[in-house]
């Protein structure tokens, strides 16, 4: 008798997801209309009426990944579209990787914090355009703030109560 059960209510479960599967209201994928499509690491913000490019951003910004922009993107813009860099980031050691036609690499060290607080750039690069396979790398260390050190204070702090309570519980 359990085991009719079991089917039946196995094969309620399975009825009701695919009549939420054929639904109009749940979409698997990205809309058709929308031109800003994010899936997973590919972000795509490509124009149809102009040549796009393939970039990547790596490190310490909010959307880490590779991106599809129209060809007269700069770092600024990709930087935006990645939704800007965290807390955790050094602006003044930005570096964009671009390989050369003749096979080498090249390195573009920038300088974010010029852009933002000055008036003036010293390094002007900061409007670099972009080329296809570039890949911008935002350095960055993780920091610690006083909530962090409190968190891991009170969970050691925890499991030595717990432990106390465990023994004293023991020896009575």
């Amino acid at each position: 008798m359990t085991i009719l059960k079991k089917s039946a209510v196995t094969f309620f479960f399975l009825f009701f997801l695919s009549s939420l599967s054929y639904s109009q209201d749940i979409q698997l994928g990205t809309q058709l209309g929308n031109l800003r499509q994010q899936q997973g690491g590919l972000h795509d913000y490509s124009d149809p009426t102009k040549i796009n490019i393939k970039v990547a951003v790596w490190g310490f910004v909010r959307f880490p990944g590779r991106y599809i922009v129209p060809i007269e993107t700069n770092v600024n813009d990709l930087l935006s579209y990645a939704g800007g860099p965290t807390t955790e980031a050094h602006l003044d050691d930005l570096r964009l990787a671009r390989l050369l036609p003749d096979s080498s690499n090249q390195i573009i060290n920038l300088n974010y914090q010029d852009f933002l607080f000055y008036s003036e750039y010293t390094t002007g690069n900061q409007l670099v355009q972009l080329q296809p396979g570039d890949i911008l790398l935002v350095s960055g260390e993780p920091r610690f703030y006083f909530r962090d050190y409190l968190s891991v204070g009170l969970s050691i702090f925890s499991a030595l109560i717990s432990l106390a309570i465990l023994i004293i519980n023991i020896a009575n």
